[in-house]
């Protein structure tokens, strides 16, 4: 290792995105994107709006101000009343990984604390707190409902030794496992003491239709991160958001890099939130699709399949092993899933894509995994 670098980066794993590799056609379905692309006549939009409005050789937005403004009235929509978000309440970064490290920075960094993490959840949690030499608790879930272990989490808020947590990160409905978060999960999160920030990660609120976004005003040391690149099918953008309290937002707006956001990607993510409607009405189809496949592959006796409350599907096997051997025949055949925490990740994709998803499996399963007596 080079003698300059930090000595832990030696242990630290980078994220390693699902590569093809495979020479033919590939059903992307391991990162829970939209299927469907922005609609022609949207790119068009774009497109004439880049030539009309940004000059190349200014840089973008800075505070973001069209964008905030387009995201405040999202948001409006979906507090039922009980309050009303302003731009004070939301900051902006280049996709929700830079948020992250954002809120890293302002709560733990410098042995200030330590994060928590309940496991298997989104890898980048740890990846990007590592990164920066921050201490990560991991605590467990119910391998059967992927509850968090509430006992090892108070536990965890409440000792005394070592750095102390001062920073919690859940999703909602979690990845890779899709469930939405319990009441008694939710009556946790509202009891955390007020010196630790729980980040609740909503990147996929379009798909269940859970937020906890009108209890924001009674939480102050509560952040939601959201992103544009599921529903809103903004994946190329990298534009993700995080709603809180003025005084925490503050913060992370000035530990942010200036002018993080390209103008085009800014752009894109406002004309996405002017066309929501056309965007969001694939989403009833997709969990359709999702509903459909979970049944199908509820009675395939060599799997485990739980139900979901998101854009994808969590499987495994019987082994480790299997579910490895499961992954590299299906990448194989052309569906690419995502291979973690021991099963398989799978997004729900197009009518035409689940159908060869299912098939593949059939056969894969065929190829891997013995068959049941």
């Amino acid at each position: 290792m080079l003698p300059f670098l930090r000595s832990e980066l030696a242990r630290c794993q980078p994220y390693h995105p699902n590569l093809g590799g495979t020479g033919m056609a590939m059903d992307i379905l391991d990162t829970n994107e939209c299927p469907y692309d922005l609609p022609t006549d949207l790119k068009q939009t774009l497109a004439d709006r880049y030539v009309e409005a940004i000059a190349a050789n200014r840089y973008p937005d800075g505070s973001h101000t069209d964008l905030k403004a387009a995201i405040v009235d999202y948001l409006s929509e979906q507090t039922a009343g009980q309050w009303q978000p302003g731009p004070e309440h939301v900051t902006v970064g280049n996709g929700s990984d830079e948020l992250i490290r954002s809120i890293l920075i302002a709560t733990c960094l410098g042995g200030q604390g330590s994060v928590l993490v309940a496991e298997p959840t989104f890898s980048m949690y740890g990846i990007v707190a590592e990164t920066l030499g921050i201490p990560v608790v991991r605590i467990g879930r119910d391998p059967q409902t992927w509850e968090m272990d509430l006992a090892a989490a108070e536990t965890a808020i409440t000792q005394t030794e070592g750095t102390p947590v001062r920073l919690c990160f859940v999703v909602h409905p979690n990845s890779p496992t899709a469930n939405p978060l319990t009441e008694a999960e939710k009556d946790w999160l509202r009891q955390v003491p007020p010196q630790i920030l729980v980040v609740i990660d909503e990147a996929y609120f379009e798909f269940s239709g859970e937020t906890l976004l009108a209890e924001l005003p009674q939480h102050p040391n509560w952040l939601i991160t959201r992103t544009f690149s599921k529903a809103l099918r903004l994946a190329a953008h990298r534009v993700g958001y995080g709603i809180g309290d003025p005084q925490l937002i503050a913060a992370l707006e000035a530990i942010r890099l200036p002018y993080n956001l390209p103008s085009v990607a800014q752009l894109a993510a406002t004309l996405a939130l002017e066309a929501r409607s056309q965007l969001l009405s694939a989403i009833p189809g997709l969990i359709t699709e999702r509903d459909r496949l979970y049944r199908k592959l509820q009675v395939v006796s060599q799997l485990q399949v739980w139900p979901s409350a998101s854009n994808f599907l969590f499987l495994k096997t019987q082994s480790s092993s299997q579910t490895a051997a499961l992954a590299a025949q299906l990448k194989a055949q052309g569906t690419l899933v995502r291979h973690t925490a021991d099963g398989l990740r799978i997004t729900i994709g197009s009518p035409a894509e689940n159908e060869r998803t299912l098939a593949h499996l059939q056969t894969a399963i065929t190829q891997s995994l013995p068959a049941t007596v």
